[in-house]
């Protein structure tokens, strides 16, 4: 008999639920079914291991969940995770840049200025922000220092220059010639104000 071998692509705790699944249907066999020889076949689960499982309970399965001899994948997660805000994305985003050189009215994807910076961070978490700081300044949400958010557009020298807030107090920022990408202090400049998207 030929074995069909397909793989699935689920999200890890998907994968979980699937190896979970199967070793309860394997141990709930194994107290159910008379004891008789029986022919198993591996079930593969990253971060599981593998789990012999008898065929009468792959037969039991619904269509398309689990065949012999399947392999799931240990893919990385794609797209927005659960509970994941698109500041935080546009965050991410831009801490894949940190070294990028500076260039006056780069907005990516290898160089930046400041605005260029956070338009294009935004633009990967799927947010269309204006150009220029001070539109940004102009645009989004006013929120208060004290409750910042990873994403939020920070403007410093009355508007004239834009950063994204990571936390603890820090912003990640295109700052000027000859300084690249890189995270720095919200108190190593002067604040103007702060906007949320």
């Amino acid at each position: 008999m030929a074995i069909k071998r397909q793989v699935l692509r689920l999200p890890r705790n998907a994968q979980r639920a699937v190896a979970a699944g199967v070793v309860g249907a394997a141990a709930l066999s194994a107290l159910l079914l008379p004891a008789a020889p029986a022919s198993a076949a591996p079930v593969t689960v990253p971060g599981v291991g593998t789990v012999d499982v008898p065929e009468q309970i792959l037969g039991q399965l619904p269509p398309g969940v689990v065949t012999p001899s399947i392999q799931i994948p240990d893919i990385a997660p794609q797209g927005p995770q659960i509970g994941e805000t698109v500041g935080q994305r546009a965050v991410d985003a831009a801490m894949s840049k940190l070294g990028a050189p500076y260039a006056y009215g780069a907005a990516g994807p290898d160089a930046f200025d400041c605005s260029g910076l956070v338009k294009w961070s935004y633009e990967q978490a799927g947010r269309e922000l204006p150009r220029t700081s001070y539109e940004q300044f102009d645009a989004g949400a006013p929120v208060s220092l004290d409750v910042l958010q990873p994403g939020d557009v920070v403007l410093f020298y009355g508007g004239s220059h834009s950063a994204l807030y990571v936390g603890d107090g820090n912003v990640i920022h295109a700052s000027t010639y000859g300084q690249p990408v890189a995270i720095a202090s919200m108190s190593s400049m002067p604040v103007a104000g702060a906007r949320r998207y």
